[in-house]
């Protein structure tokens, strides 16, 4: 099975000893392409001395869909097209092995991996990646929306594999989009017939610590992406009960064992909730507002 692995990359020297050790032990460095925004640290000297391909773009020019899809077309003789972002740490040395298991099933389009808490993580971040990433694999088709409704398009493009061909069937990437390629690429897919894997097997560590203003911002963006990606709910069903689900679970996780972070995460999801409804009203503001108040600002310029 031919692969490549690419990574997007902007100024990603400090967590490149976290990023590079396990991947350069599984797979052959000319097998990894970095993606990199014009950084203005050391990160493409590393790449170049570990052997990694190495493909530089402006940074005005980065897009969540846009430079993913941008890899898909640098890499025309790949099978599979693996992602990762800079900010993960591989759990296994074999979990990208793991991962490519799932596309001897030639039904699957995409599959994506497990993402653990990274050590040191807070007990609401970790209870984000155990919610959203269990012990359990499980592959999904379109009939999976009945029961799982808009969770049926879940997959994170920080640990994900697709099918190129299946890719470029459904258009690729879509590059218009503020961040959330992935989950419309995954619903292009299921409406098209194919399958999306969960690979539990296949680990790595990610997560992150936001504060409850980067939370505002973060929701505000996908506000965006459901507003002009409506398409989806129509589809999939809104996000709103699986927000619920997920308030209720963090609640259960936290009240034995850290009651003292009720507070705090009532406070974020208050955030996220705000943030959400501002985003899906984002035609009501002007491009100078909408920069404030989002995570990817770059998108609005």
């Amino acid at each position: 099975m031919n692969f490549f692995v690419v990574v997007p990359t902007l100024n990603a020297a400090e967590g490149w000893s976290r990023l590079t050790p396990l991947l350069l032990e599984s797979i052959a460095a000319d097998r990894v392409l970095i993606l990199d925004s014009s950084s203005t640290d050391e990160t493409v000297n590393l790449a170049d001395a570990a052997g990694f391909r190495v493909h530089t773009i402006a940074r005005s020019e980065f897009n969540h869909g846009g430079t993913r899809q941008l890899a898909a077309e640098l890499l025309p003789d790949a099978e599979i097209l693996v992602f990762l972002t800079q900010d993960i740490e591989l759990a296994q040395f074999d979990a990208i092995r793991w991962l490519l298991k799932a596309f001897t099933d030639p039904d699957v389009a995409a599959a994506f991996g497990r993402q653990l808490p990274r050590r040191g993580a807070t007990p609401i971040e970790a209870h984000a990646r155990f919610y959203n990433y269990p012990a359990q694999s499980g592959v999904r088709t379109l009939s999976s929306r009945e029961q799982l409704g808009f969770k049926a398009i879940f997959i994170s493009n920080s640990f994900a594999a697709y099918r190129r061909e299946a890719l470029m069937a459904v258009g690729g990437f879509p590059r218009d989009v503020i961040f959330g390629e992935d989950t419309v690429t995954a619903a292009r897919l299921l409406l098209s017939g194919w399958k999306l894997a969960y690979v539990a097997e296949a680990q790595v560590y990610h997560s992150h610590s936001y504060t409850w203003m980067q939370e505002f911002r973060r929701y505000f963006d996908i506000g965006v992406l459901h507003r002009r990606q409506s398409w989806m709910l129509s589809e999939f069903g809104g996000a709103g009960g699986e927000g619920g689900r997920f308030v209720r679970s963090e609640l259960r996780f936290l009240w034995p064992r850290h009651w003292w972070l009720l507070p705090s995460a009532l406070i974020h999801t208050a955030a996220k909730l705000l943030g959400y409804r501002l985003g899906r009203v984002e035609n009501l503001f002007g491009a100078g507002l909408k920069r404030r108040l989002s995570m990817n600002r770059l998108f609005w310029n």
